[in-house]
């Protein structure tokens, strides 16, 4: 039987504010363990939560960038329910009135295809704690720093098919929250958390199957492998003729294996009801007004100016479009290099390898885009090679000179552009290689193209790849043909 994915993504979205949504507690990472939780996250007697304006706008500046609907009228609720590291015994979250309603999500697939994701919605609502299991003797440990947090739970409709549009969607809104400046992306510390909902049903079918909910998957990489192995999961029971049962489910990235974790609640186990602490939020209309007139460049925009203005192709520019600090540091390599294709080779070719196998961000940089800009000038005026010059990009990476500039002088790297020297180089490694000579000649014209590589290695060999290439091309060619 064909077999049809359907996937559903939860996403919660730590708001980049520095005080918690509903007290002064402070929201900075790595802390020591429950030193950031006051008498309002812990839900103290005689306490009252206050509403973080800031909150509100990153969830508008989030609604706006998505091109949905902001209610102007919004309700925040309790959900309730008992687990250690939720002291109140509720969550102060929003369900009947969020304050984000229906908008989309543009992806671009692999093959060059688009596709458009429905948000059904997005909510506010406070994190809970942490429990922590590791070095407890058999017991577990609560911190309480995160309880109260700040976040946004963004809702997709189940217009996702494949895991590959899962994760160019989890790419997306990366890129939207952290261009916004609403939320860091910091997926290692937990910023954005994403839970999967994965069924499958017959081809053709139009009834949804019965779902699972992978929770809590911090990278992209762990989302993308804990779908396959659901959908390989789902289809194995029931081709065996077994039924899927509605759970919440956990996947362990490191070691790749997922697990049941309970049987997968109703929104009436939670027993909602409206926060008889906190007042409906409401949002006039000048404070929209001025919350898009401070709208920044969205990646869709910023994409197709890279297009128009530098003329990149749709691939280089949606690549460096996704990242806001790759964006900048594109622009800024531009900037000086006045090469734009140039800069996007660098940028998505060595500086990317480089950044990967160092695992930092493109901000940790030890080479600037200015850097890259000055190394990309001395490449287009003939003062090094292609070659050459990712040994300075390596020497500028391990901090051995100040600029391309610097590290072409210390290290003698300038090319040979000189004609007399070339020349005089050629003849040494025509007259050493005179049989290798003699088989060219002879050749017909169509293998001479291949054969000449032999005389270019050997040159570039002689000159130590300081020789200008495409001089020694042309010289050579005239001199083998002559």
């Amino acid at each position: 039987m064909q077999w049809e994915t359907v996937i559903g993504l939860e996403i919660h979205v730590q708001l980049a504010t520095k005080t918690k949504i509903f007290s002064g507690a402070s929201t900075a990472f790595g802390a020591e363990p429950n030193t950031q939780a006051c008498a309002v996250d812990l839900g103290l007697p005689g306490i009252l939560p206050v509403v973080n304006e800031e909150a509100i706008n990153m969830a508008i500046k989030f609604g706006l960038g998505i091109d949905a609907e902001i209610n102007k009228i919004n309700v925040f609720e309790r959900k309730n329910y008992f687990y250690p590291d939720l002291p109140k015994g509720y969550q102060t979250t929003q369900l009947e009135k969020p304050i984000v309603g229906a908008g989309h999500v543009d992806i671009t697939l692999a093959d060059g295809s688009t596709k458009s994701i429905r948000i059904h919605h997005a909510h506010l609502e406070e994190d809970a704690g942490k429990s922590l299991h590791e070095d407890f003797h058999g017991m577990s440990g609560i911190d309480l720093n995160r309880a109260g947090t700040p976040l946004i739970e963004i809702v997709t409709e189940p217009d996702i098919r494949t895991s590959e549009e899962a994760v160019a969607f989890a790419k997306k809104l990366h890129s939207i929250v952290t261009t916004l400046g609403i939320c860091d992306g910091e997926m290692s510390q937990g910023s954005m958390r994403f839970d999967v909902n994965v069924s499958v049903r017959p081809k053709g079918q139009e009834e949804l199957g019965t779902r699972t909910e992978t929770k809590n998957l911090n990278s992209f990489k762990f989302m993308e492998a804990a779908i396959h192995k659901e959908v390989e999961r789902q289809i194995d029971v029931l081709e065996d003729g077994g039924k899927i049962t509605q759970e919440t489910r956990l996947y362990n990235g490191d070691t790749g294996e997922a697990r049941s974790m309970r049987s997968k609640e109703e929104a009436n186990d939670y027993r909602y009801f409206p926060c008889p602490d906190l007042l409906p939020v409401v949002i006039d209309d000048s404070r929209l007004e001025k919350l898009k007139a401070d709208m920044p460049e969205m990646p869709d925009a910023k994409k197709a100016r890279f297009i128009a203005d530098f003329g990149l192709n749709d691939y280089d520019a949606e690549i460096l479009s996704g990242d806001q600090a790759t964006a900048h540091y594109f622009e800024a390599s531009v900037a000086v290099s006045q090469d734009a294709k140039l800069s996007a080779n660098w940028v998505m070719g060595e500086l990317s390898k480089s950044l990967n196998q160092s695992s930092i961000a493109i901000s940790a940089s030890p080479v600037t885009a200015e850097m890259l800009g000055g190394l990309i000038q001395r490449i287009k005026d003939n003062t090094i090679s292609g070659k050459i010059a990712k040994e300075v990009f390596e020497a500028l990476w391990n901090g051995e000179g100040t600029s391309a500039d610097d590290v072409i002088e210390k290290k003698g790297l300038k090319q040979v552009t000189d004609t007399g020297a070339i020349e005089t180089m050629i003849d040494e490694v025509l007259t050493a290689n005179a049989q290798q000579v003699e088989n060219y000649r002879a050749a017909p014209e169509d293998k001479r193209g291949k054969m000449i590589g032999f005389f270019v290695g050997k040159c570039m060999q002689a000159s130590k790849g300081k020789a200008n290439p495409g001089m020694v091309n042309q010289i050579l060619k005239q001199k083998l043909d002559g």
